[in-house]
């Protein structure tokens, strides 16, 4: 089946004032619809890959015909991560739990604070358009990391549990150049329990898999 854009799970005036509506709605009815768009017109060429998961087309690129690859690496990828992107922000404060992610991150980053700060760092850090993302990788390891343009943590063998939207289309009305601000802002808004539901989820299928 083709792809669809997904409806967001709150307005678009709800995360106010860490993103504003406008910004919001842009960002969702235009961009994201936009890569929902080019994905389905590059798959229709080939239309067996529509009966498979996004995620295992974009974790095995090598298998896409060439002619369409570049464009469902980066038309797909952009409907993945903001697919995700959504679901991880919420209008209703969000706490991080004490509990196994909150343990995790402080295993690996020393404190939840300290988590915060290096994930800003990462953010801000990185050159030109991208994302910022907490994954676990294959080791069952948490780790911050960046991609480019819309690459996603699959890609490179790493589940995605948390990210944000570097591009300056997600933050540029209000932050204008402020990315900084921006990241600092944007976890406010950070849905926790969506985060810890992929921790537990991809946690498990990582046990699975050696098991």
């Amino acid at each position: 089946m083709a792809h669809v854009l997904p409806v967001l799970p709150y307005d678009y005036a709800a995360l106010e004032p860490t993103i504003d509506r406008e910004t919001m709605q842009i960002h969702h009815t235009r961009h994201h619809a936009g890569y929902v768009e080019k994905l389905n017109a590059a798959l229709d060429r080939f239309p067996e890959l529509h009966n498979r998961k996004l995620e295992e087309i974009l974790s095995h690129l090598e298998m896409v015909p060439e002619e369409i690859r570049t464009a469902v690496r980066n038309q797909g990828g952009g409907h993945l991560n903001h697919s995700l992107f959504w679901p991880s922000m919420t209008p209703d404060r969000s706490e991080l739990t004490t509990g196994p992610l909150e343990q995790a991150l402080r295993g690996s980053f020393g404190t939840v604070p300290e988590f915060r700060k290096k994930f800003v760092a990462a953010g801000l850090n990185h050159f030109g358009s991208g994302w910022v993302w907490l994954v676990l990788d294959n080791n069952g390891k948490l780790a911050i990391t960046t991609t480019v343009n819309q690459d996603n943590p699959v890609m490179f063998g790493q589940a995605p549990l948390l990210g944000n939207d570097l591009w300056e289309h997600a933050y540029y009305l209000k932050y204008q150049n402020r990315r900084g601000d921006y990241l600092e802002s944007w976890f406010e808004v950070v849905n926790w329990r969506e985060v810890e539901q992929r921790f537990t989820l991809h946690r498990s299928e990582l046990k699975q898999a050696v098991a």
